[in-house]
């Protein structure tokens, strides 16, 4: 008996030995398998900073992976500033994109609030079909709403960017919805008895109340006219009306020799743009975060 109990007992700590070796050497595998995927993801971050400020003298692509001469300064940036019009390209990326992220973010919370707490005919269905909408990419849109506007004659036009970004907005409106199903219809139905309008209810004690939604939504609608280039190659083409996105390409392929000249410049623009970018979501990634986990609980 004791000879059974002693055997039981040694069988018992090899497999336990087996499956600590075992989870070591995936544990293993799993960091190194991210550790090679983080320098991957790394790398050409790394080459774009080094590209924006190294100083040679030629401006065309770095040939070796570690530089041979390790030179630093900001002479790229002068020369963005003083040789191109980034600071107009600038400012109407800003424009477009901040007026795009009000107007969208107004829109998305008053449909997801509809969607949400009001129950009318069709609401189902209407539902169904913004989502299936919302899955289709908008560039297949590309065409005919390049033609519409050319109707309307609001091509080349910074209006044309903001109504094409702002037209859909309503079709984003589901992890939004989510949130505002967790809300308790308590706090508002009390606010309706006492003589609340449902507009009133909305703007007094939903909207305080859903600050980490609201960011997310501005994030995610100021992000996409921010980094857009394939409306904006298609409705622009008077270069001071041009985005970031557009200046920039259009600044290394204008000519045949431009793409070597001013490839560096071209670095140091993208420097600017996705720091800019990268500080607004490291700013408010908390409420990203919470924004998207709390959509998520509730459909």
């Amino acid at each position: 008996m004791e000879t059974n109990v002693t055997y039981q007992s040694s069988t018992q700590k090899q497999s336990k030995l087996g499956q600590k070796a075992t989870n070591t050497i995936l544990n293993t595998l799993i960091y190194i398998i991210l550790t090679v995927m983080s320098i991957l993801w790394v790398l050409p971050i790394v080459y774009l900073l080094y590209t924006a400020v190294r100083v040679t003298p030629d401006t065309g692509i770095i040939n070796t992976l570690i530089p041979d001469d390790l030179q630093l300064g900001f002479g790229n940036f002068s020369r963005l500033f003083r040789e191109t019009m980034f600071l107009k390209w600038l400012s109407n990326t800003l424009l477009v994109a901040t007026i795009s992220c009000l107007v969208t973010t107004l829109f998305v919370l008053m449909v997801s609030y509809a969607l949400s707490r009001l129950r009318f005919k069709l609401r189902k269905p209407i539902m169904n079909v913004l989502l299936v909408l919302g899955m289709f990419p908008g560039f297949m849109s590309m065409i005919a709403i390049y033609f519409i506007l050319k109707a309307m004659g609001l091509t080349n036009s910074l209006l044309a960017l903001i109504l094409v970004y702002s037209g859909g907005a309503a079709l984003n409106y589901y992890i939004c919805k989510g949130f505002f199903d967790t809300i308790p219809k308590s706090l508002e139905e009390a606010a309706i008895l006492d003589g609340a309008s449902q507009l009133r209810v909305f703007f007094a004690i939903t909207v305080p109340m859903s600050k980490p939604i609201i960011i997310y939504t501005v994030l995610t609608s100021f992000i996409s006219p921010w980094c857009d280039f394939i409306f904006v190659n298609t409705i622009i083409n008077d270069r001071e009306k041009y985005t970031v996105a557009l200046g920039l390409y259009k600044m290394i392929n204008a000519e045949k020799s431009s793409f070597n000249e001013n490839f560096t410049v071209f670095c140091a623009g993208a420097c600017i743009v996705g720091g800019i970018i990268t500080a607004l979501f490291m700013s408010m990634q908390r409420y990203y975060v919470e924004g998207v986990t709390s959509g998520a609980v509730k459909g």
